[in-house]
């Protein structure tokens, strides 16, 4: 797959200069791999953003000021917790012949049959854990929906892959649904007349049961005397 190209920069460690290259829209960074040796670096916020939220697979080519670079992938970063602006990233150089372990978009395709008879499509899931060799990384995963009826759900185990998959087999990753009806408003008045009648029902049988048990009232007990 393509890899964007990100420049990036040595960087001093320490907390006092990560707070300084934060300051500067930059983000302090980490570069290591199994016959590379852990490099800090750092790289610009909007490069790091990119990476982060572009929907294909992380990868990416680091060039250190025009000279050394690395085709890696964004192993790990790290999100302020309200801000959402990025503190720190982890780069893992990809090494020809090993495997590596990462995280790819899903990209539904189709529209499920369901769906077209009313139903609602529901996305589960939207991205999976893989493992495979750095030159068959996909950009992303392709699913075909379109054969979904209402009812159906498609799971992980469903797929067929080239590669390992590393999220659990029964993870759920698209199910359509039946639709919700709402009562109509003829309905609902229906249903609220037929529980009126039932209420005034009940409440004669209560007025007749009190009348059949009364007791008599104390001028009739004297002229029963």
């Amino acid at each position: 797959m393509d890899a964007p190209v990100v420049e990036a920069q040595p960087r001093d460690t320490g907390s006092k200069a990560a707070r300084d290259i934060r300051e500067n829209n930059r983000v302090p960074c980490i570069l290591y791999g199994r016959t590379v040796e852990s490099t800090p670096l750092q790289i610009p916020i909007a490069d790091i953003n990119k990476l982060i939220y572009r929907r294909t697979a992380p990868v990416a080519t680091v060039q250190m000021d025009g000279g050394d670079s690395w085709h890696c992938i964004l192993k790990d970063y790290d999100l302020h917790p309200l801000t959402d602006r990025p503190l720190h990233a982890d780069f893992q150089a990809l090494e020809e012949g090993d495997t590596v372990t990462l995280t790819v978009p899903l990209n539904y395709t189709g529209i499920p049959v369901g769906q077209q008879n009313g139903g609602d499509t529901q996305q589960i899931a939207r991205e999976l854990t893989i493992s495979v060799l750095p030159e068959n990384i996909p950009s992303q995963i392709d699913v075909d929906i379109g054969e979904l009826a209402i009812g159906d759900s498609l799971h992980v185990y469903d797929l067929e892959a080239e590669y390992e998959i590393k999220t659990p087999q029964n993870q759920t990753l698209v199910t359509v649904v039946a639709p919700q009806i709402e009562a109509t408003p003829a309905a609902e008045e229906e249903e609220a007349a037929e529980e009126e009648e039932l209420a005034e029902e009940e409440m004669g049988e209560e007025g007749e049961a009190l009348e059949e048990g009364e007791a008599p009232a104390e001028g009739e007990e004297n002229l029963e005397e």
